[in-house]
């Protein structure tokens, strides 16, 4: 059976404005024309879009999308498999969410009480479910499973002053990285201070601190670009400058 794009929109739910994007851009090209030159999509190009969608509901922007896609390796079945694991992760992490507002209602109307503690569950492990799912495969790779793991139980099992001092301190880390920016050198004080600010940072997720590895991560930070473009957001050559200042701190070479 073959779908206009009128028919194709309707039944996916998506503007026909937004199929003739995606055939602009080489994401969804349909089957053929017919002689009127209305576009015709066959069941692959079905099948297509309902990844495209799965994809886009995930948060994978359409760059990524058509790498993916395109790429001469790429198995629908597994792509499938794959996309049921993060829609149950994502699930998961709603109903943790609305657990936390069903206890906050109850606290309210006075049926049972709920520590300060449980108030912040929902959100970390909302936050340890973000990490996982942007960065979870190469720090995992880079670190192992033990250590990655350690550190998302301490997030977890963070007091609501500890996370409070932590989520304060990576504000003022950039804060600071942007004044020394500035003055372009990464062994001045305010570049140093970052990277012992930075050190005290970690301290509230890994179990052991090193040297080795705390450079190691600043140099994760230049090399990936998610990581690049965390601390470059605002102006580009912050994580370079936190990576060299770190290098300076703990003694490490380049």
């Amino acid at each position: 059976m073959a779908y206009t794009i009128k028919k194709l929109s309707t039944l996916a739910g998506v503007t026909t404005r937004t199929l003739r994007y995606y055939d602009e851009i080489g994401l969804l090209k349909p089957a053929r024309t017919n002689p009127s030159g209305y576009r015709l999509y066959e069941q692959a190009e079905v099948d297509k879009l309902q990844q495209i969608l799965f994809y886009k509901e995930l948060g994978m922007e359409l760059e990524r999308i058509i790498a993916i896609l395109n790429d001469p390796t790429f198995d629908a079945t597994h792509a499938l498999k794959e996309h049921r694991v993060k829609l149950l992760e994502k699930r998961e992490q709603l109903d943790v969410l609305i657990a936390n507002v069903t206890k906050t209602l109850d606290t309210k109307e006075g049926k049972k009480m709920m520590s300060d503690n449980e108030k912040f569950d929902g959100f970390k492990k909302t936050l340890i479910d973000e990490n996982e799912q942007a960065y979870g495969k190469e720090i995992r790779e880079k670190y192992g499973d033990d250590t990655i793991n350690q550190a998302n139980a301490k997030l977890q099992h963070m007091t609501e002053e500890d996370y409070e001092t932590v989520t304060n301190l990576a504000e003022h880390i950039h804060e600071i990285l942007a004044e020394a920016l500035q003055l372009g050198d990464p062994s001045s004080d305010l570049a140093q201070k970052a990277a012992d600010l930075h050190r005290q940072w970690l301290s509230f997720y890994w179990s052991d601190y090193s040297k080795e590895a705390h450079a190691s991560l600043a140099q994760m930070y230049v090399e990936d670009d998610r990581f690049r473009a965390y601390y470059d957001k605002e102006q580009e050559g912050v994580a370079e400058l936190l990576r060299d200042a770190i290098y300076i701190y703990t003694g490490m070479k380049k």
